[in-house]
């Protein structure tokens, strides 16, 4: 017997990430830029209790994706142009499927 998978049409791309203190903090990957400078991220977390979702900022989590020895891993963008740079395309592409509140500040 052959099992027949139904098309959802959306599947999210979940991941998980541990910091150096081994808690586990859980993500939706939202959608991805790859660039001259390299692959970045675009990611909102996931939260098991509800109350930690309301209480959330909302604000897209981007991260630049790094590679060491075959191995992907995750890691903040410290310059501030580029941070800015990759948040505005972020931003664009995300803005038609998403409600993205820009904060001027």
């Amino acid at each position: 017997m052959t099992e027949k998978k139904e098309e959802l049409g959306y599947e999210p791309d979940i991941i998980t990430l541990t910091d150096d203190d081994g808690k586990e903090y859980t993500f939706e990957v939202l959608d991805a830029i790859e660039s001259d400078e390299g692959r970045y991220l675009a990611m909102l977390p996931i939260y098991d209790d509800p109350k930690k979702m309301l209480e959330d900022s909302g604000e897209l989590v981007i991260v630049k994706v790094g590679e060491d020895n075959g191995e992907e891993y995750l890691y903040p963008i410290d310059d501030d142009d580029e941070y800015e740079f990759v948040a505005d395309a972020f931003i664009e592409r995300l803005e038609d499927f998403y409600e993205i509140d820009e904060k001027n500040e």
